[in-house]
């Protein structure tokens, strides 16, 4: 069986998976949610830039000694994620995006859809993201517990992380992919997104709910992610 990496977005930690991670140690897989430096129980280490993120992941994969490994980043995790996949080499079984932002080499988290709120509220906060409101899930496929949980959890996001660039060295195109559509939060993926599932070691899976499948379907997610792990 393969071992699964869980990486959450902004706001964070390992914490938001455990229903998914349950449901893939049911099935046998090594499941390995992580938390990024300078969130949830890691939130009083300050990380240097985005670049730390991505030794947070490539150091569990070596630190664990993982081989056949499938690496999740949900949402702002796609960019780190999508850096460490490239990093970790022959490791690497498979990487899944979860309505995820994908890194471009050159380019920040920021860069590529409308996030001028985003550097606001890093100018009005000293730096950090703060975590949202309830109305910010709204329509999302989240009931109230849900919504409770999730935001009773979050702690603010590292704003440095959010505005230095990806480095790459190749095309993600090239690595074997799957990009969960969570088409409550929207149809149609980022044009970086819709430009990477052109290829054919690329594909697209939808879900019927919101931006935060591990709170809304976290059943339903892991199944996706057990394909990740045991497709061919």
């Amino acid at each position: 069986m393969s071992d699964v990496v869980l990486v959450a977005g902004a706001w964070l930690g390992a914490w938001a998976w455990d229903e998914v991670a349950a449901a893939l140690r049911g099935a046998g897989h090594g499941v390995h949610p992580l938390t990024l430096t300078g969130l949830a129980e890691k939130r009083d280490t300050q990380p240097s830039g985005q670049q730390t993120h991505v030794r947070d992941v490539v150091d569990e994969v070596g630190r664990l000694g993982l081989r056949d490994v499938v690496l999740v980043g949900h949402s702002y995790a796609g960019v780190p994620v999508g850096q460490a996949a490239e990093r970790i080499g022959e490791r690497l079984r498979r990487v899944v995006f979860v309505d995820a932002n994908v890194p471009v080499h050159g380019e920040s988290f920021l860069s590529g859809w409308p996030s001028e709120h985003v550097r606001r509220a890093l100018d009005d906060h000293g730096g950090s993201w703060p975590p949202p409101g309830p109305r910010d899930c709204a329509g999302q496929g989240l009931t109230d517990e849900q919504i409770a949980r999730f935001l009773g959890g979050s702690t603010p996001h590292p704003g440095v992380t959010l505005t230095e660039p990806a480095v790459l060295s190749g095309s993600l195109g090239d690595l074997p992919a799957t990009y969960v559509k969570c088409l409550l939060d929207g149809e149609e993926p980022m044009p970086a997104v819709a430009g990477l599932l052109r290829s054919e070691r690329w594909e697209r899976v939808e879900l019927d709910t919101g931006h935060w499948p591990m709170f809304s379907q976290p059943r339903e997610l892991a199944r996706v992610l057990r394909a990740a792990a045991e497709g061919p």
